[in-house]
């Protein structure tokens, strides 16, 4: 073995090419490399995903030597070379663009070859040296890029959602303590950008809280369930060509042992390698959630509007100058980024549809381009949220007595008025007070439709925000 050799020549259906020997991936992977350079998102770049397709490599190679297809020697090899992998070991060995054709074998060919050379140096030999140790007949052995694939897509989705559940549980107390902290700050709610009635800023970010909560309850129940259904074991096209009857069983019961997650066989490996429903499921899951954020940022970037001419309800923390022209300006920065963010994840469920629908027949060969957009999706939207948390909602304050003032001064408090006045009177001091711009109480003093001690107890907050307790 001559461990100075600065390159080394691997072979596959093209022909010889040489290869870098400090390089673990070898001539398919390279090949790929050359093919495919639209993005700056590589594999690299999403390490849940290359944890995933090892652990997926591991778990057949298991089932391969339980069924004794795989030597004792070569198994532990390969299985040193996965968990190296899930350890965090050789991503850099991933440089294959997510955007790729070829229905994912670029990726798994980078993981068969990368785990294939760690392999071969555990046991003693030089990278290339597949006789003792090969990419395809070893580590991909009883395997098809058609059911690694999609499986390792599934199994990566399940530990970045461990991350996603985290940042959503962190931005929905923040909002729960905002809540508290505001739930005497009597306010103007609005309906349509219009005075609606009075209502608490507590209740405002508490229902911020409670609508992220859905959204985590939502995908609790259904996403584990969902991404947990693997065809591993039906190769090609889902007829499982090339393996033995007990191989999925066991492949499919090591790599749930391996993941600690609750890993079943789909109920029909053919439906499974093609239909890509459960991807655009997930998605969408995942657009309700930016679809709200973006919500949340708007009404934040609104009641914060100001400092002099908005509604100027809630202050945002500065977080940079906001004009290279106008002198003192601040600008919402962080829930702007929530916004831009949000979109992204928008349109690449607009990407994941197009892509389930274009499949065509036993396989879909458009999954790189549905893997690529949700791993960016999941990790989108966890980094929005902690954002979001950390340099908006903890730092957020109120302006009490602006908001009391603006309550005071509205129109709106004429709905409070309306039972005890009934709907005509009101209208008719509503329009006034707007013709005349005169305040809506002001009136009713002026004349005497109800005394001080009936305003103070129809104007009290606790019943101006909820409904009156039964007699």
């Amino acid at each position: 073995m001559n461990t100075h050799v600065s390159v080394r020549s691997e072979k596959d259906l093209l022909g010889y090419r040489d290869i870098p020997n400090q390089f673990y991936f070898g001539v398919q992977t390279l090949r790929a490399i050359e093919n495919f350079n639209l993005t700056h998102s590589k594999i690299s770049n999403h390490p849940n995903f290359i944890i995933a397709l090892a652990m997926v490599k591991q778990a057949c190679a298991q089932a391969n030597h339980k069924l004794g297809q795989l030597s004792e020697e070569k198994y532990q090899a390969i299985e040193f070379a996965c968990k190296q992998l899930i350890n965090g070991h050789y991503h850099d060995q991933f440089p294959v663009d997510m955007l790729q054709g070829g229905a994912g074998t670029s990726t798994n060919m980078n993981a068969n070859e990368v785990i294939a050379n760690v392999a071969l140096e555990h046991m003693g030999f030089a990278k290339g040296e597949y006789k003792h140790l090969h990419p395809n007949n070893d580590v991909n052995m009883s395997q098809s890029t058609n059911d690694v694939y999609p499986t390792a897509i599934r199994v990566g989705l399940l530990l970045s959602l461990k991350g996603l559940q985290t940042a959503f549980a962190t931005l929905i107390q923040a909002f729960s303590n905002k809540a508290v902290e505001f739930k005497d700050v009597l306010k103007m709610g609005r309906t349509q950008l219009q005075d609606a009635v009075p209502m608490t800023l507590g209740q405002e970010f508490a229902a911020f809280a409670t609508t992220l909560q859905k959204d985590l309850d939502k995908i609790n129940a259904i996403a584990p369930d969902m991404l947990g259904y693997v065809n591993l074991g039906g190769t090609a096209i889902g007829t499982g060509i090339n393996t033995e009857a007990a191989y999925a069983p066991y492949a499919i019961s090591a790599l749930a042992e391996i993941t600690k997650e609750n890993i079943q066989a789909a109920p029909d490996f053919i439906e499974a390698t093609s239909d890509m429903g459960d991807f655009v499921l997930f998605s969408g899951l995942l657009k309700r959630t930016a679809t709200k954020l973006s919500k949340i940022s708007n009404d934040l970037r609104l009641l914060s509007s100001g400092p002099r001419t908005g509604l100027g309800e809630i202050n945002l923390e500065p977080r940079q100058p906001g004009s290279s022209i106008m002198p003192g300006k601040v600008n919402p920065v962080i829930p702007e980024a929530v916004n831009l963010a949000s979109f992204q994840v928008m349109a690449n469920d607009l990407a994941v549809t197009l892509a389930a629908d274009a499949g065509q027949l036993q396989l879909n060969a458009m999954e790189p381009l549905i893997a690529f957009k949700l791993f960016e999706s999941i990790d989108l939207l966890a980094k929005a949220m902690l954002m979001f948390t950390d340099k908006c909602i903890n730092t957020v304050t109120a302006n009490p007595e602006h908001c009391k003032n603006l309550v005071e001064n509205s129109i709106g408090i004429v709905t409070a008025l309306n039972p005890y006045l009934g709907y005509e009177n009101t209208t008719r001091i509503a329009k006034t007070a707007n013709v005349e711009n005169r305040n809506v109480l002001d009136l009713i003093r002026a004349e005497n439709l109800l005394s001080e001690e009936q305003l103070s107890e129809i104007l009290a907050i606790e019943n101006m925000i909820q409904p009156k307790a039964s007699a």
